[in-house]
């Protein structure tokens, strides 16, 4: 009967030791730098091996000497392991319920625990002085914002027609309608300088065209390094014989083609710089379109400029579009209109280069902006969450922290834009009545530990690529849709030392969170203001 028990004991260990609820598959994989984590595993391996051996061996004495109790001890043997069985397929049950229906908590042992460090579960978050936070951030968005971007949007609008004026419709890019997008247009900006992000895409002249070729495509041959990205063609129409047969084949002077005029013959070819192509090639240039975009926005601003009372300066000469425009007032708004081209009829720019981001990538490599989608992706939540839910609030906190330890500590890898897609993903993944006011401090520590462990496990997935998750009312290309998904943390898989980094900046920040909470939130003292988030 011990026998028995005993290795019913051993069954029902191995099932639930080995059950992916308390080992889940994905942080199975480990990446290959990690040499020193996967040694001590392997030394964990051969010491539970040592064990297994030792513990098969007791269990042959024992069965040995219980041989001579009968038969009966031996059907117990089958019953307890149909027992341990039942249970272990129970617990299978169970886990793929759970994986299914919720994200699965961060431990406060996960991360940091051996230097004792604080975690999102530990950080001391008092209700009271949250909801005061949210309180003014709501109210600097809802007050400040909407009037920067209506003053934003008119001068937009007048520097791009003066733009248009001083370009040769025949030879330059022609130049389209901007499209605002970022944290300003999506209501969750809080710390000033305000800033703004304006795209404007623009295309060729007639009769060059733009050909696309993404990193997602069957055919692409792109490194590994530029997933997300696209390489550019600049293409005349009728040079490849699908395009049409009018320029491969003699069809007399009495044939016309229908798709072109005879106007089409007396147009002249472009040089490639003209065409803003890299040297010896038909690929679109960024440095090229750069050096286009700002000589033809400081030509337009010369033209207006008599009509404004402030000062427009270029920020960053290495970003054609980044403006600082200063009032008399010495009130400042950060303008950055980002050159950008339309990726056929979608929603999806490749975009010259991302503001928050320093380094760019190499041409004729673009990278691909899903900004608009993703604002279509919170407009879609915003619909079906509670009234005055807290969404907004919890990402206003976290990127309000983000900011001034980075203004303590310097910049990392973590950036706004990580901090939105945690956040997306959650959405995603909850019910919508967890959103109510009532759950700000529960979901900003969810927002917080969802960060946690993608820095533990060096991984952050793209929202939108590859996610069969996103609702189909949002309108995301199905190549994009289902192309594989892109880890935004790559670069902490393959730099050590910025993922060390980036882990202690997140790791003061959470220590910090309380203090600075609470010394920017306002408190009214004889009828003023202490504190503001202005700082």
């Amino acid at each position: 009967m011990q026998g028995a028990i005993a290795r019913m004991c051993v069954v029902v260990a191995a099932a639930i030791l080995n059950q992916p609820l308390l080992f889940p598959q994905e942080n199975t994989t480990l990446p290959d730098q990690d040499e020193e984590l996967i040694a001590r595993m392997r030394e964990h391996e051969a010491r539970l091996e040592v064990e297994q051996a030792r513990l098969e061996k007791e269990l042959s004495l024992l069965d040995s000497k219980q041989e001579e109790t009968g038969s009966e001890e031996g059907y117990s043997w089958y019953f307890w392991s149909a027992v341990s069985f039942v249970i272990f397929f129970t617990i299978e049950m169970c886990r793929v319920d759970l994986a299914d229906t919720e994200i699965r908590p961060v431990e406060d042992e996960d991360v940091f625990s051996e230097s004792g460090s604080v975690t999102p579960g530990t950080v001391v978050l008092d209700k009271d002085v949250l909801s005061n936070f949210c309180d003014k951030s709501t109210y600097i968005s809802s007050h400040d914002n909407w009037r920067v971007r209506e003053f934003v949007e008119g001068f937009a609008d007048d520097l791009l027609e003066s733009l248009r004026s001083v370009c040769d419709r025949d030879a330059d890019m022609e130049v389209g309608d901007f499209v605002g997008i970022g944290s300003m247009f999506e209501s969750w900006k809080v710390c000033k300088p305000l800033v703004c992000d304006l795209i404007v895409p623009f295309s060729p002249p007639d009769p060059y065209s733009f050909q696309f070729h993404l990193w997602c495509s069957p055919s692409s041959d792109m490194p590994p390094d530029v997933q997300g990205c696209g390489k550019i063609k600049v293409t005349r129409f009728g040079e490849d014989e699908e395009d049409c047969l009018c320029g491969s084949a003699n069809l007399g002077e009495d044939m016309l083609c229908l798709l072109h005029s005879r106007n089409d013959a007396l147009k002249v070819d472009h040089s490639p710089d003209e065409l803003l192509c890299s040297r010896n090639t038909p690929f679109l240039a960024k440095d090229q379109v750069m050096k286009w975009f700002q000589i033809s926005v400081t030509k337009a601003w010369g033209r207006i400029s008599h009509k404004y009372d402030f000062e427009v300066t270029f920020r960053n000469l290495d970003a054609a579009g980044a403006l600082k425009i200063r009032f008399r007032s010495g009130k400042v708004i950060v303008l950055n209109i980002i050159p950008v081209v339309q990726l056929e009829d979608t929603d999806a720019y490749f975009v010259s280069h991302f503001p928050s981001e320093c380094d760019s990538y190499a041409d004729p490599y673009w990278p691909l902006s899903f900004a608009v989608y993703e604002r279509n992706l919170l407009k879609h939540f915003a619909k079906r969450l509670p009234q005055n839910s807290c969404h907004l609030h919890c990402l206003r906190i976290v990127t309000f922290l983000h900011r001034k330890q980075t203004g303590l500590t310097g910049k990392c890898a973590l950036t706004n834009y990580h901090i939105k897609t945690a956040l997306l993903h959650l959405l995603l993944s909850t019910r919508p009545s967890a959103w109510g006011t009532e759950s700000v401090e529960q979901r900003l520590r969810d927002v917080l530990s969802f960060l946690q462990r993608s820095l533990q496990e060096k991984r952050l997935h793209h929202i939108l690529i590859g996610n069969s998750k996103v609702p189909e009312d949002v309108r995301v290309p199905e190549i994009i849709r289902k192309a594989e998904p892109i880890n935004l943390f790559r670069s902490l898989v393959l730099q050590r030392e910025l993922h060390e980094a980036t882990v202690r900046h997140f790791h003061e920040m959470l220590r910090n969170a309380p203090v600075l909470i609470q010394e920017y939130t306002p408190h009214f003292s004889n009828g003023g203001l202490n504190h503001s988030l202005d700082v």
